[in-house]
C-alpha cells in the first residue's frame, strides 16, 4: 500500500502514453507503423520499469530535515533551511514542497533543483508571520526522478512541529546590538545633546581639559594638589510603563501588521533599550478592563516575563475604558514614571471625550500619547487630483489628517508629550522621543 501511495505519474508519463495511442490509431491506416509502435510500447514500458526499481531499490533513499529557530518573530523575515541527502549512487531530479503553517497563505513553497550521487544540498527560504500564536509546520514532500523522470517516488521527511511566533524579539536584538555598538544612528535613532547634567552623582576625578568648570569640587582640591571635579552619570532606576490599548481602534492593519501588533513589537525593543539604560521597564494592556500589568523592574529575567506577556495578548477589540486605566494608574503606581500610551484616534470628538482621562493621569506622571498617521492618505493628499470625486476625497483626507495635528496642539497645551507616526516608523520614532527626554533629564 505504501507503494502505491508514494508512486507518482508525471506529465511526461501521460504524454509518452498519449502518443503512443496516437502511433495505434495511426498503425491502423498505417500498416508499416504496427511494428514501429509495438517497438516504441515495449521500449516505454521498460524504461518506466527501469525507473521504477532503481527509485525503490533503496528503502530511504533520501534522508532531509527543516532547520529553524525555537521560535518565529512577528513582522520579521525569518530565514528556514532546508537540508536533503541523497543516498541513491546516481543523480536524481528532485522537486521539494514543504507544507507551511496555513496562515501564510502562499502557493510559492515549491523548489526544483538536481542532486549528485550520494551528495547533499541546501537552500533557505523566509518567513514573515504577521501574527502571534502557534504555527504548524507540517513534513517536507520531496519527489524523487530519474532518467526520463516518467515516474517519481514521494518522500515525506522531516517532522511535523509547532513554532509559537512571538512579538518582534529579532527586531529587539537589532536595536539591542546598534545601542552597544553605538551604531543606532543608523536605524534613524538621533543623537541627542545632553542639556546640563543629572544630578546623580558618580565619583570624584582630576580635572581634564573638556571637563565642565561648574563641576570642581573646591573641597577635594583643597586636600590634593591639583583641580577635582564631580562626575554625575544619568539618572537609573525610573519607571518606565509601556501602555497598550487593545480596543478596536487597534485593529487597523498596515503591511499585515495590525495597530496592535506594531504597537506590541515597539513595546518590546524599548523595554529592552530601557533595561540596558538602567531604567525599570514595565507594561499595562487594557481595552474593555485591564489586561495584563507587569510591575515595573529591572532584574535580568524580567525582559523575559514582558515578551512572555506580550505573546499571550488577545483582544476582541471591543471600546477601550480608559476612565478605568486612569483610575488604575493613579491609584496602583505612586512612583512618578514614564507612561508610553500606545492609542489610536479618528477623529477630534472621540480624542475629547478622553482627554480628561490624559489629563489626570499626567498630574502625577511623564505621559506620551502614542498615536498613528495614515500612509495612504498622506499619499493621496501629495497626489494632483485628477477630476472632481479625487479633489472630494483629497479635501476629505485633509480634514482628517488636519484633525490628528490638531489633538497633538491640544495635548501638548496640557503638558502632554505626543508621538504621531506611522506604523513602520513606531519602534524608531519612540526610542528617539525616550532618549530625548533622558538626555533633557525629564524622566
Amino acid at each position: 500500500m505504501s507503494f502505491i501511495k508514494s508512486l507518482y505519474l508525471t506529465k511526461r508519463f501521460f504524454i509518452a502514453l498519449l502518443g503512443i495511442i496516437c502511433l495505434f490509431i495511426l498503425s491502423f491506416s498505417f500498416n508499416f507503423l504496427e511494428g514501429l509502435t509495438v517497438g516504441i510500447c515495449g521500449l516505454w514500458i521498460g524504461v518506466v520499469i527501469y525507473e521504477i526499481v532503481n527509485l525503490y531499490r533503496l528503502k530511504n533513499g533520501l534522508n532531509g530535515e527543516r532547520h529553524l529557530a525555537q521560535r518565529l518573530s512577528n513582522g520579521d523575515q525569518n530565514e528556514i533551511r532546508i537540508a536533503i541527502h541523497n543516498k541513491y549512487p546516481f543523480k536524481v531530479d528532485l522537486e521539494i514542497i514543504d507544507e507551511i503553517p496555513y496562515q501564510f497563505q502562499r502557493r510559492d513553497n515549491s523548489w526544483k533543483m538536481e542532486v549528485d550521487a550520494e551528495d547533499d544540498v541546501s537552500f533557505n527560504y523566509n518567513l514573515r508571520p504577521v501574527k502571534r500564536g502557534e504555527y504548524e509546520f507540517g513534513f517536507i514532500n520531496v519527489f524523487a526522478s530519474y532518467f526520463t523522470s516518467m515516474i517519481q517516488r514521494r518522500y515525506r521527511l522531516g517532522e511535523q512541529v509547532s513554532v509559537p511566533v512571538y512579538p518582534s524579539y529579532l527586531m529587539m536584538q537589532k536595536y539591542e546590538f546598534a545601542a552597544f555598538s553605538h551604531q543606532l544612528i543608523e536605524f534613524g535613532i538621533k543623537r541627542v545633546r545632553k542639556l546640563g547634567h543629572t544630578m546623580e552623582f558618580e565619583q570624584i576625578k582630576e580635572y581634564v581639559r573638556g571637563d565642565d568648570p561648574r563641576t570642581i569640587n573646591w573641597k577635594a582640591t583643597g586636600r590634593s594638589n591639583a583641580l577635582m571635579v564631580n562626575t554625575y552619570q544619568d539618572e537609573r532606576s525610573q519607571p518606565i510603563y509601556c501602555i497598550i490599548d487593545k480596543g478596536r481602534m487597534m485593529r487597523f492593519p498596515f503591511d499585515g501588521l495590525s495597530l496592535l501588533d506594531y504597537s506590541i513589537n515597539a513595546s518590546l525593543v524599548l523595554s529592552n533599550i530601557a533595561m540596558k539604560k538602567q531604567d525599570k521597564a514595565g507594561l499595562i494592556t487594557f481595552s474593555n478592563k485591564m489586561s495584563s500589568v507587569v510591575v515595573a523592574d529591572r532584574k535580568p529575567r524580567h525582559i523575559q516575563k514582558i515578551l512572555d506577556a506580550l505573546y499571550n495578548q488577545k483582544t476582541l477589540y471591543k471600546e477601550s475604558n480608559f476612565e478605568m486605566l486612569s483610575a488604575f494608574v493613579n491609584t496602583r503606581i505612586k512612583q512618578r514614571s514614564l507612561m508610553l500610551l500606545f492609542t489610536n484616534f479618528e477623529s477630534y470628538s472621540s480624542f475629547q471625550r478622553q482627554l480628561p482621562y490624559f489629563v489626570s493621569m499626567a498630574r502625577r506622571h511623564l505621559v506620551i500619547i502614542v498615536f498613528f498617521r495614515n500612509r495612504e492618505l498622506a499619499e493621496m493628499i501629495g497626489r494632483n487630483p485628477k477630476n472632481t470625486q479625487e479633489v472630494y476625497t483629497q479635501v476629505v483626507a485633509q480634514q482628517y489628517e488636519s484633525e490628528k495635528y490638531l489633538i497633538t496642539k491640544k495635548l501638548q497645551g496640557y503638558g502632554i508629550h505626543t508621538i504621531l507616526t506611522y506604523p513602520e516608523d513606531l519602534t524608531v520614532d519612540t526610542i528617539n522621543k525616550y532618549l530625548e527626554l533622558k538626555a533633557r533629564g525629564t524622566i
